[in-house]
Order: C-alpha cells, then sequence, then structure tokens
C-alpha cells in the first residue's frame, strides 16, 4: 500500500512540474519525465507507461493555459513581451507550419530549448482554432513525454541503481538541451548561402 501511494505521490508531483513549467518555462519539465520514468521502470512497466500519461497530462495542460492566455492576449500580450511579428515571411512561414503539419510543429516546439513559446504565441496570434490546436497537441505531447521517457530509460540502462540512473537522465537531457541550444545559435550566427 505504501509503495502505490509512493506513485500516486511522485506522478501528482510530476505532473505538478510538467503543468507549471509547461506554463512558466522555469522547471526542467523533461528532466522530470526522464527522471521519474527511471524510478518508475525500477517498480514496474506500468507505473512506465503511468509516468509517459501524466506527465503528456500535464504537458497539455500546461499548453493548454498558455495557448489560452495567449489568444486572450493577442497582439497586446505579442508587443508587451516584445516579440512582434518583424518579419512577415516568418509568420507566414510558422502559419503554414502549425496549418500544414501542427504534430511535428508543436513537437519540436517542445524538444527546442525557448521554442514553444514563440510557437505557441504565433499559433495564438496568427489565429489556429482551438480545435486544431487541442488535437494536434494531444500527439505532440505525448511524443514529446515518450521521447523523455526513453531517454531516462537510456540512463537506466547505463546504471543499475535507481538514484544513478536518475542523476544519468538528468545529465543527458541536460546535455541534449545545451547541444541544441548551441546547434541553434550556431545556425543563427552562420550566414546563408543564396
Amino acid at each position: 500500500m505504501t509503495t502505490f501511494g509512493g506513485v500516486l505521490s511522485a506522478l501528482a508531483v510530476l505532473f505538478a512540474i510538467v503543468a507549471a513549467g509547461s506554463t512558466l518555462p522555469v522547471l526542467p519539465t523533461g528532466a522530470a519525465v526522464s527522471a521519474t520514468a527511471v524510478l518508475a521502470a525500477h517498480h514496474s512497466p506500468f507505473a512506465l507507461l503511468a509516468v509517459v500519461a501524466v506527465g503528456a497530462l500535464g504537458a497539455y495542460a500546461g499548453d493548454a493555459a498558455t495557448y489560452a492566455i495567449c489568444r486572450a492576449g493577442g497582439e497586446a500580450l505579442t508587443r508587451r513581451l516584445g516579440m512582434l511579428r518583424q518579419q512577415a515571411r516568418l509568420a507566414d512561414n510558422v502559419r503554414e507550419r502549425l496549418l500544414n503539419r501542427p504534430v511535428s510543429t508543436l513537437l519540436v516546439s517542445r524538444l527546442l530549448p525557448g521554442g514553444r513559446i514563440p510557437v505557441l504565441l504565433a499559433a495564438a496570434v496568427l489565429g489556429l482554432p482551438w480545435r486544431r490546436f487541442a488535437t494536434a497537441n494531444v500527439a505532440a505531447c505525448v511524443l514529446w513525454s515518450v521521447t523523455y521517457a526513453a531517454i531516462g530509460l537510456l540512463g537506466r540502462s547505463i546504471f543499475g541503481r535507481p538514484w544513478e540512473g536518475v542523476v544519468a537522465a538528468i545529465v543527458i537531457v541536460l546535455a541534449v538541451t545545451q547541444l541544441t541550444s548551441w546547434l541553434s545559435r550556431r545556425r543563427k550566427v552562420s550566414p546563408t548561402p543564396e
């Protein structure tokens, strides 16, 4: 009974961290899913599935709240955040991606450091309908949660003890995040061939 209560408590904490971190991006949501997946994998495969589901639900709840805030704020919020659509081509590109490939666009925005809020803001300002956002974001959040749970399992496979797997998962997530951020900055700096 204590183990079941501990698992439920861990899942509740995971949901809170991911939902809050998806609304205010100050919490390491991916690392939370990875670390919890490591611990869950030591208990049972069902606990691991629960981690993926709760991680996806938390991400979805946070994204829905962020999207609602962005839709309510619209252009005024965009101006306050200093994120005006300065280039029409960029806005059209984001709009086209959101309308043609919303799942992959939302998934990539979740995986890239600092990418989610601008994409959700662009989706809201450009008028992506709620229904389209809601359905596309389900798949994006599930895929995101599966990705970070898999990173956690990679850490677990390297080390036998749960705490070592948690540390490995967090290090892997931080390394991947830093590498992605570095590549993104480098790509912006390097000149594009004409």
